[in-house]
């Protein structure tokens, strides 16, 4: 199974942005970071973008930016605006009258909700400030001229 990535590619992008003193990245630049393409990071945040987490401008200058600052977005909002599960199993029949589909769903049911919960409960907690403030000690104590912004 591939895992899902999004939500791990969004932090990285947000942090860098946390980091750039209100200036503007453009998707290139921002795609350098998790070395893929700039489609990609325009597909990945465009959600971040309809949930009032970043702002973007065009032309010269133009770029992404956060919308609010780092302490007053938590990982729960990036996450429900990518629109993504984060547990690797559903609980969604495919095949409604499948009685085994259906002794599986109900095996995994309750677990699902539980994880969900408290997963749920654990991403309102943390605000991507906590990461950007996690990557600057981290970045401190090596103390070598790996910042990329």
């Amino acid at each position: 199974m591939k895992r899902n990535s999004r939500l791990s590619s969004a932090l990285h992008v947000l942090t860098h942005m946390a980091e750039t003193d209100d200036r503007s990245l453009t998707s290139q630049h921002l795609a350098s970071f998790i070395h893929t393409n700039a489609v990609v990071v325009r597909r990945t945040i465009a959600g971040l973008r309809d949930a009032g987490i970043v702002t973007s401008t065009r032309g010269h200058g133009g770029g992404w930016q956060l919308a609010r600052p780092p302490e007053e977005i938590t990982l729960a909002e990036v996450s429900a605006a990518l629109g993504e599960s984060l547990l690797p199993f559903s609980t969604e029949p495919e095949s409604p009258g499948c009685l085994v589909e259906q002794a599986v769903i109900a095996a995994l049911d309750e677990f699902r909700q539980q994880a969900e919960k408290l997963l749920a409960e654990k991403l309102s907690s943390i605000t991507l400030a906590d990461i950007a403030a996690d990557y600057r000690k981290r970045f401190e104590k090596i103390g070598v001229s790996s910042h990329a912004v």
